[in-house]
């Protein structure tokens, strides 16, 4: 729920008319969490302690674990998120933003009474929790990141789920081919940026509607994928689906550092080259002429054609551009986590990718974080179920879509897109 209130340009004035836009949706978000934890830590709340064990076993530095009463956490828990739910309405009410660390702090609030209440008397292993969550998290970042670059420049990126797929597919065949995982790699990229590469033409080119497009592709790459596999890679597997895959490296020294080494540095090639595209795109997006550029295509194509930028040709490259880092991240399916192709295998992780994009409002550090939350829940999922958690499995495996339909409608508060996306650069 969103009001706008007008202030008028005092008389005889010069000053032009403020608007202040209130944004409700954050703040009836917060308190629809509030509620369900004082249901659950509260109403239903559970006896005994939750021991969060923050070392491995194979850790230089060993850390002790940090008892916690359930029932006490979530009494806390559940009055901190309501306080944080006051300052909210309090934020909105005089039309001005809530910061990204009270969003952040709710949510960190509320994982950790759920996290108490789910796994009370028993001991929840937090550095595999966490490095399965960024795991996970990985070909959703590369998604994102695309989303963010293609969305920027102004065209709507549909097609993140038929890039991540063919990515996944595409490495697989190269890399059990050439026994080469660089050269799957490279591979899934070239495969992303060609399915870009349609959804440029059609939409840049042909003017044809960038959704309907997005959406084919995705249809389209999904049936093709399920074609192939089942008759070139089913039948001889050995050939074409036994990819030659990325292993974890442990960098040296950094790895040794208590949680946060095992979580950060322990990981496979794919997701250190995560960690470097996350700060290049926010770099260059930010911080240099290609990224100014790019965002004047996306808010005012007009504008930026009447100064001598060329409108189409950056919007084309720059979808390639998009869809070659998203085949990247559609690579780690079956490079680094599965080890081999299967059907469907990125399971709707291109539209959760997509709803970060908008989560995190169209930038690139802000839709990582989205990411990793999201990332987070599809992973929270198998590590309760292991300890033993009262949640039902029916409502663990929906886990990371309720997740990603809560933050979307209710915690993203009011965003604007880029003004020009999803409208084609008609010249007369």
């Amino acid at each position: 729920m969103i009001d706008v209130k007008t202030t008028p340009v005092p008389a005889g004035g010069s000053a032009p008319a403020t608007i202040a836009v209130r944004s409700w949706k954050a703040p009836i978000g917060f308190s629809a969490f509030v509620v369900i934890a004082a249901v659950l830590f509260i109403g239903l709340g559970r006896d005994g302690v939750t021991n969060f064990r923050l070392s491995t076993n194979s850790d230089l530095i060993q850390l002790p674990e940090i008892p916690l009463p359930a029932l006490a956490t979530g009494i806390v828990a559940t009055a901190a998120m309501a306080t944080i739910t006051v300052y909210a309405f309090l934020r909105a009410r005089e039309a001005k933003k809530i910061p990204l660390w009270v969003t952040t702090l709710f949510a960190v609030i509320f994982l950790t009474a759920f996290l108490t209440w789910a796994a009370a008397g028993a001991t929840l292993p937090m550095i595999g929790l966490l490095a399965g969550a960024l795991t996970v998290s990985t070909p959703l970042i590369f998604g994102s990141l695309g989303g963010v670059i293609s969305e920027r420049v102004g065209v709507v990126n549909i097609a993140i789920e038929g890039q991540l797929l063919s990515g996944a597919f595409v490495a697989a065949l190269v890399a059990s081919i050439t026994g080469n995982p660089f050269a799957g790699l490279a591979g899934a990229m070239l495969a992303g940026a060609l399915v870009s590469t349609i959804l440029a033409s059609f939409s840049i080119k042909y003017f044809v509607d960038q959704i309907i497009v997005g959406v084919v592709l995705n249809v389209l790459v999904i049936g093709l994928t399920s074609f192939l596999f089942s008759t070139l890679m089913s039948g001889n597997s050995a050939a074409f689906n036994a990819p030659a895959r990325f292993e974890r490296i442990a960098i040296p020294l950094l790895s040794e550092i208590p949680i946060l080494g095992p979580i950060l540095f322990r990981q496979s090639i794919i997701v250190y080259l995560m960690y470097i595209a996350v700060v290049a795109v926010w770099f260059a997006l930010f911080k240099t002429r290609w990224g100014l550029r790019l965002r004047a295509v996306g808010e005012h194509p007009t504008a930026a054609d009447t100064v001598g930028i060329k409108v189409r040709a950056t919007r084309f490259w720059n979808v390639l551009l998009a869809g070659a880092i998203v085949g990247g991240g559609g690579a780690f399916f079956s490079l680094a986590a599965v080890g081999s192709f299967q059907k469907e295998m990125t399971n709707g992780a291109g539209f959760i990718a997509l709803a970060a994009v908008i989560f995190g409002r169209w930038d690139p550090i802000r839709a990582t974080l989205a990411a990793l939350l999201f990332g987070f829940a599809t992973n929270l999922q198998s590590t309760l179920s292991i300890v033993g958690s009262p949640v039902p499995s029916e409502f663990m495996l929906m886990l990371p879509y309720i997740v990603t339909i809560f933050a979307v409608a209710g915690l993203v508060g009011y965003s604007r897109p880029p003004a020009a996306t999803g409208k084609p650069y008609i010249t007369s």
